[in-house]
């Protein structure tokens, strides 16, 4: 896309990224794609319905936690329950998309911070101090950590990376591009602790019971394998962004001006910025404070847990809300930009208003995945996909890397990481145990396929979103570009997370404590 870049020969990827975009974005609107889709969904339901189509498999029960022999049919749209269902479920679908209020909800916060000039004046800051190298792994390092708090680096960093990549004059499309790998690429890798360990391993001990009973898999089971992928996330995520992704883009009619304006902070700004990064201080310090007694209303009730089950972690989104807008108030009255709070209202309004084409493309985004799940087309693919593998009699690494492509592939269609491993676990954590290994390597495997195919997958909840932000600074981006941006990214992160865990299995290690490889 970018002319400079392109006035040399493309080399035979480049041309396949090229002729990747080019098929993507003769398609029709997002809009009237996802619509075309929901329609295939419909007429495939009636088919599959008609044909008898079904599969069978343990699965671990999300009500009992129990695991049981469960059989699914295809279920029609095209009958009396599947049309009452559309026509009923049109306005719940929309109102229950996950990723509708959670941007909403965070653009009202965001929103403040960009209209009062206070996002722009932290990364005019942060690039006086931060070496122009270090801001691609630095965002895609953000990204990875983001997971901590589920998904708010969607709705936060990834328009952020944007912004940060365009105060050092950089394409803000390959900073979105960065900001998205390490959010949702790396979704699995961190550091510490997340939101997502207790959830898959208490959907993988399940699966255990029917192997050894006694056998427990803890949270911290991957720690020390998804500790390690942090760096390689980083390492491929810099390496794709600054020599694949942005030598493609297109020069951006701001970049100049940004350029420009990087060290332009007046006196009165600089002090409007020290006094609203009190303020955030203050609100953090608040937060920990609020959050140490045992008792605590941000824990969990039960658990006393600041992670799992917590309230933290539940309203995590509101809370960074106002980590922006509280301090973006105080800057925009301090330096100007806000005179009243009229000024405040209007740049929430202006927010919301930035975001009618995301809010359109949710309404059939969200039919489309609703119609997937009530048809449990998704889940017949899952099942005949698992029983193809388990009859396959490979064995060993072989197994385990047909085990992460499945999963990958998977994921294209079933987006939800929680109720693929639903379905999955059942059947390969025993598998696996019979061959010796681990109930958490076999976790760990499923977790790096699920992961990389993120990236390219309309079906991801938050794919619409990602394209509405890419036009903001093109507006001809449509699901082939993003897909072409994404590709390299997600075929880097399974091939060289795969050869990781290849690695660390011929090595020995654990992979996380009191974890192993093998039985």
């Amino acid at each position: 896309m970018q002319e400079a870049g392109r006035s040399k020969k493309p080399t035979l990827f480049g041309r396949f990224l090229n002729g990747v975009e080019a098929v993507g974005n003769r398609l029709p609107h997002p809009i009237t794609l996802f619509a075309l889709l929901s329609l295939a969904i419909i007429l495939l339901s009636a088919l599959c319905a008609a044909l008898g189509v079904s599969a069978a498999g343990e699965m671990v029960n999300s009500k009992t936690g129990e695991v049981e022999l469960q059989t699914f049919r295809a279920v029609s749209l095209l009958d009396r329950d599947g049309l009452a269902y559309m026509l009923t479920n049109a306005v719940s679908n929309f109102t229950g998309y996950a990723p509708l209020g959670t941007v909403l909800v965070a653009m009202l916060g965001v929103g403040v911070a960009e209209g009062s000039g206070f996002i722009s004046a932290l990364l005019k800051k942060a690039a006086q101090v931060t070496p122009r190298a270090l801001i691609s792994p630095m965002v895609i390092f953000l990204g990875v950590m983001s997971n901590v708090a589920s998904d708010a680096g969607y709705v936060v960093l990834i328009p952020v990376g944007a912004l940060m990549f365009r105060a050092y004059g950089r394409h803000p499309v390959a900073g979105l591009a960065a900001a998205f790998a390490g959010v949702s690429g790396g979704f699995s890798a961190n550091l510490i602790i997340g939101t997502l360990e207790p959830l898959l391993c208490g959907i993988t001990n399940e699966a255990v019971r029917l192997i050894d009973p006694n056998y427990t898999v803890l949270p911290t089971g991957n720690l020390y394998f998804m500790m390690a992928s942090v760096g390689l996330i980083v390492l491929l995520g810099t390496l794709i962004t600054d020599h694949v992704v942005e030598p493609r883009l297109e020069a951006f009619d701001g970049e100049s001006s940004a350029e420009e304006e990087i060290h332009s902070l007046t006196a009165r700004e600089n002090a409007a910025l020290r006094t609203a990064g009190w303020i955030l201080l203050l609100m953090a310090a608040g937060t920990a404070l609020l959050a140490f007694p045992k008792n605590s209303f941000l824990r969990n009730a039960e658990t006393g847990d600041l992670i799992a089950g917590a309230p933290l972690m539940g309203g995590i989104i509101l809370i960074i809300a106002l980590f922006f807008f509280v301090p973006a108030v105080v800057f925009g009255l301090r330096s100007g930009s806000f005179s009243g709070e009229r000024e405040v209202c209007a740049a929430m309004g202006q927010a919301m208003s930035a975001m009618g084409g995301y809010i359109a493309l949710a309404f059939v985004s969200s039919q489309l995945i609703n119609y997937f799940n009530y048809t449990r087309l998704g889940t017949i693919l899952a099942l005949r996909g698992a029983e193809a593998l388990e009859a396959s009699g490979i064995g060993g690494i072989p197994l385990m890397l047909l085990f992460i492509l499945f999963s990958a592939f998977l994921n294209l269609f079933m987006g939800s990481a929680s109720a693929k491993w639903t379905i999955l676990a059942p059947v390969f954590v025993p598998m696996f145990m019979l061959l010796g290994y681990t109930p958490e390597l076999t976790q760990i495997a499923y977790r790096i396929g699920d992961s990389c195919t993120n990236l390219i997958t309309p079906l991801m909840g938050y794919f619409a979103m990602i394209i509405v932000f890419a036009r903001r600074y093109d507006p001809r981006a449509g699901i082939g570009t993003l897909i072409s941006i994404m590709l390299p990214y997600s075929m880097a992160f399974l091939a060289g997370w795969s050869l990781m865990l290849i690695l660390w299995m011929l090595a020995g290690l654990p992979v996380g404590p009191g974890a192993g490889l093998t039985l």
